[in-house]
């Protein structure tokens, strides 16, 4: 017999009971507590204890890499990778949803299912928008064939007059770019077309991810009417031991400023440099690079002293985001980044649970005043679902010390915190060996293990009796050198982060490029159940990490700042925020 709504209820009552009594540690996220909802939409957040509040993610099933971010006629578009028939990886087809703010959504109508036998009857996979002069909207991705190739499918809006573009057509001359003996490309390794960029010789040009043998490759296609395509000689760039290159991004930067540039607009703009951005399938990472491109050669060029082996290289995020996508806002003339978070959970919990994978915040990039890093930071509209501020100035944080920040809905919250007063000559000297290995110090020297200076930041997602908890932290070194810099790392400890044996609780670490002895070490996180992003020095290094905590959910999770350091620091600001739940509407 189904259990009615009131049961459930009750049920989830007497176990919180339970949980605070220390008389139960496991609450299971599966169905059985759903009985008596006619749908995943009914049921409360409460006995869905890991969906996001402020994230986009759809009522049910499988998402995973977005497919063509935009914004038309004032409306923002978001299409991603979905599964309309269960909540792990298949039949995978191009969703959509809408948006005014990218905070609130509408989900739309599927825009492209996989039904053409030579162009994608086995799957409608990931793909760029391109607005083409006069505004008009197209779209480039790859279809499975029928003979399981990858090929490169065209697809217009049906009505252009629609700002919602709710249909989408494939016209015939598809598939426009196809793996052949003589182009010999890869079929099963030849997918993720880029946005398009137009050249002084109004030629559009894209890129498609490749692997040679180790080798990940951009190969480089051009049209004059984005139709008809060309593969030209040479890739526009490649790089040994990375392996198969997916979601190639390819995009100018500002110098100078925070203001991004029109990539379907021609330009001679030489005070530009050009970010090259590829996500790693070997290891499910997003790497950049930032360097020069030539219009007259198509050859694209690193900055000097660039990493381009994916393992050491620059990352968008060095957590969990892959598959990220871009786009040119022209509403507020900014770049605007996508990425998929996926889950960290067994398959099994994610039939139970309904679904699996959560996009992260929008974020805006630019480029740092250096020249040679990104800045990656959430959009500003996410700061429109802040409520019941709370603040605090100048609070000293001794060795041991641990401080609860009152009055906040810990498990949906927004803090940024800043620290100072370092006494930077008692920073331990660090092993030039690990500088290339931020990850693995994070591991070793995770937030039990006390150093000079660090560990120092925020404990999130904590249980009252500290048996979960989640440490974002800074510890600082002296580099092994005779000028006596210093280095700043940043972890994300999630060893502790749940009772449940059976997540991942990896580590994750990245060096911060900011000088404590001239500047404030800020952190701002988003907590939202089970995500937590963190930000350090305006975006400078960005980790997010899935967790999935059995008693610090809900109404039981708390949140701190903590120093278990050998020296004091100082907390020159602390600001947090309870964030409100987005609305998503419609059905898909």
């Amino acid at each position: 017999m189904a259990t009615s709504p009131l049961s459930s209820l009750l049920l989830l009552t007497i176990v919180i009971l339970l949980l605070g009594q220390g008389g139960v540690h496991k609450i299971e996220a599966s169905h059985e507590v759903y009985k008596g909802y006619q749908s995943l939409e009914t049921i409360p957040p409460k006995f869905q204890p890991y969906r996001t509040g402020f994230h986009f993610q759809p009522p049910r099933n499988w998402i995973n890499g977005f497919a063509g971010p935009m914004v038309y006629k004032g409306i923002y578009h978001l299409f991603y990778q979905y599964n309309p028939k269960g909540s792990v990886w298949g039949n995978i087809v191009w969703a959509h949803a809408t948006s005014k703010d990218l905070v609130n959504w509408e989900l739309q109508p599927v825009a492209l299912s996989a039904a053409e036998p030579n162009m994608d009857i086995n799957g409608a996979w990931s793909g760029s928008a391109t607005i083409l002069p006069g505004g008009k909207p197209v779209i480039l991705y790859t279809g499975v064939n029928s003979k399981n190739q990858q090929v490169q499918n065209v697809a217009v809006p049906k009505n252009t007059s629609d700002p919602y573009l709710i249909e989408w057509t494939k016209p015939p001359q598809n598939p426009i770019m196809s793996p052949t003996t003589q182009n010999q490309i890869n079929s099963s390794s030849f997918r993720d077309p880029s946005t398009g960029w137009l050249g002084p010789d109004n030629i559009w040009r894209v890129v498609v991810g490749s692997k040679i043998g180790r080798r990940g490759v951009a190969i480089l296609y051009k049209s004059k009417d984005f139709v008809n395509w060309v593969k030209d000689e040479k890739p526009l760039h490649s790089a040994h031991g990375d392996g198969m290159w997916e979601c190639p991004a390819f995009y100018p930067v500002s110098v100078g400023n925070r203001n991004s540039v029109d990539t379907s607009k021609s330009s001679h703009d030489l005070n530009v440099k050009y970010v090259l951005k590829m996500s790693l399938d070997d290891i499910k990472h997003d790497y950049y690079t930032v360097g020069s491109y030539s219009y007259h050669t198509d050859v694209y060029t690193p900055n000097k002293g660039s990493i381009e082996n994916g393992f050491s290289g620059l990352r968008y995020d060095y957590g969990k985001l892959y598959a990220s996508k871009s786009f040119y806002d022209g509403e507020k003339n900014r770049r605007v980044l996508w990425g998929w978070v996926n889950e960290s959970s067994s398959v099994d919990d994610d039939v139970k649970k309904g679904w699996s994978g959560v996009m992260a915040v929008p974020r805006r990039i630019w480029l740092d005043k250096s020249g040679k890093q990104l800045h990656i930071n959430p959009v500003q509209e996410i700061a429109k679902l802040r409520v019941n501020p709370v603040n605090l100035r100048n609070h000293v944080l001794k060795p041991s010390s641990l401080l609860k920040v009152h009055n906040i809905t810990a498990a949906q919250a927004d803090v940024e915190i800043a620290f100072e007063g370092l006494d930077l000559s008692k920073a331990e000297v660090l092993d030039p060996s690990w500088i290339s290995k931020p990850q693995v110090l994070c591991n070793q020297n995770d937030s039990s293990v006390g150093g000079s200076l660090g560990p120092f930041g925020l404990r999130v997602l904590a249980s009252r009796g500290m048996e979960e908890y989640t440490s974002v932290f800074f510890r600082v070194f002296k580099k092994y050198t005779k000028s006596n810099q210093h280095m700043v790392l940043m972890c994300s400890d999630q060893s502790r982060s749940s009772l449940d044996k059976d997540v991942d609780k990896s580590n994750y670490g990245a060096f911060v490029d900011v000088n404590p002895a001239h500047e404030k070490l800020s952190l701002r996180t988003l907590i939202d159940h089970s995500i937590v992003e963190s930000f350090a020095a305006k975006g400078k290094s960005c980790i997010t990490s899935r967790v999935y905590p059995k008693l610090a959910i809900n109404k039981a999770a708390h949140l701190y700042a903590f120093n278990d350091g050998l020296q004091s620091v100082k907390i020159s600001r602390l600001n947090a925020w309870s964030m409100k739940s987005v609305q998503i509407t419609g059905k898909q």
